[in-house]
């Protein structure tokens, strides 16, 4: 029997909270203001049959004061059980291969493993009176742990400092209910506690073949009632984990419409 996972990925990587379907979710706790955004292509999908899809995620943390923003401790995100992650024939990716690689090297270890790719912003405090401003490329990698479906995130700076972060996603699965599959992360410190990742764009999705037939690392399915065309539904629902800073908990919705 094929192995899939409900998951609507994602990775919302870093930030999220309720808003407007079809826009932007902006929340504020104290001083952190968090934007962040999540769309899947195509929006017509089957009522019941799962069709490939790819994921893009938009996020940034900022401010009110402009104080160097907080690190991310941790963070959670249920999924909906709607979509699916099929990984099966797809190499994984270990996170010892990827440690103080760069981008070009993290792709030659691993690139047969690629499932997404994307660019990202973050702050160093190193000192001076205002952060340094880094930029690089985030990569995602399927992978494994402790036998089951993980995510990697692989973040390289190389302007004006050089820098590796990998990030492993745990998956799971609840049984029950409207979200199916739990993603779970500690985040590693950047700069060894004086970094945080302010801005980032990702866009996740994998087609390959294996077993004779084409699959898709994403694919979905718009679970609309038979009387209706488009449905609304919760995409996310999220428990982000700030230092120095209370929990965020919030969760981003979407439609889908049935083709």
């Amino acid at each position: 029997m094929r192995r899939r996972l409900p998951i609507f990925l994602l990775v919302a990587l870093l930030l999220v909270s309720a808003a407007a379907v079809g826009r932007a979710a902006v929340a504020k706790q104290g001083n952190v203001l968090v934007h962040f955004d999540a769309d899947f292509a195509p929006h017509a999908l089957p009522r019941k049959t799962p069709a490939p899809i790819r994921v893009t995620i938009e996020g940034a943390v900022s401010t009110t004061d402009g104080s160097h923003p907080p690190a991310l401790k941790s963070l959670e995100i249920e999924l909906n059980r709607n979509g699916l992650l099929y990984a099966k024939g797809l190499p994984a990716c270990s996170p010892s291969l990827l440690q103080s690689t760069s981008t070009s090297e993290a792709k030659a270890r691993c690139g047969s493993a690629l499932v997404g790719h994307g660019n990202f912003s973050a702050d160093l405090a190193l000192g001076s009176t205002r952060p340094v401003k880094a930029t690089g490329v985030v990569l995602a990698f399927n992978s494994r742990r402790a036998g089951k479906p993980a995510l990697l995130l692989h973040f390289f700076g190389g302007v004006p400092v050089r820098f590796t972060l990998v990030v492993p996603l745990r998956i799971t699965r609840h049984a029950e209910g409207e979200f199916g599959t739990v993603l779970r992360t500690r985040i590693p410190k950047l700069a060894n506690g004086f970094g945080s990742i302010t801005q980032i764009d990702l866009s996740l999705g994998r087609r390959w073949s294996f077993a004779g037939n084409r699959r898709s690392y994403l694919s979905a399915a718009c679970s609309a009632p038979a009387e209706f065309t488009t449905v609304p539904f919760t995409f996310a629902r999220a428990r982000f984990r700030f230092e120095g800073h209370p929990e965020i908990r919030s969760e981003l919705p979407k439609t889908c419409r049935v083709r």
